[in-house]
């Protein structure tokens, strides 16, 4: 008993050390600024991939999420099915993640084990990454048009409405 708690001050006392020894070392600010996406830029970029896929005769739902893979605007056009509501939620988390298209990831996560079987995490052409200046604000995805194409091409519609804005405003 006392040999085990004496290596275990011994342990903490080594990680205090070396804990402090790294503090003292980097120059880390006491708060850092994220940049976030705006309620109006989100709703842009989801308002427009429903009218990029509307324009092609299909109904489809749209979620944008944040930094954070949490949803900031949700919408859902009148006859897309219910299910499209989660599986556009899971594009624009697995876009915002990976920082990458979804359609590229689809033969990525092959194996029975791999990353593609975490929870929220899909592996399916819909989900788009949202960039200002090279860094990642948010994802955004589609789901409920005949093909993952279609649904990645009105997400990439609804980041192109605002790339430009995303771009200024990051100087």
């Amino acid at each position: 008993m006392r040999t085990t708690l004496s290596r275990s001050l011994v342990f903490v006392s080594a990680l205090a050390l070396s804990g402090g020894a790294i503090a003292e070392t980097d120059d880390q600010p006491v708060m850092i600024e994220i940049k976030r996406l705006s309620l109006d830029t989100a709703l842009t970029i989801a308002r427009t991939a429903i009218e990029a896929c509307r324009e092609q005769g299909v109904q489809v739902a749209v979620t944008v999420v944040d930094r954070g893979g949490h949803p900031q605007v949700v919408l859902r056009d009148v006859l897309a099915m219910d299910l499209a509501l989660e599986v556009s939620y899971r594009k624009a988390y697995t876009a915002m993640t990976f920082t990458s298209n979804t359609s590229s990831l689809e033969d990525r996560f092959t194996g029975p084990f791999s990353v593609g079987k975490i929870d929220n995490v899909l592996l399916s052409a819909g989900g788009v990454p949202i960039q200002a200046s090279g860094e990642t604000v948010g994802g955004v995805g589609v789901s409920g048009a005949p093909s993952g194409e279609v649904d990645e091409n009105c997400a990439q519609a609804g980041v192109a409405a605002v790339e430009m804005d995303l771009e200024m405003a990051s100087f």
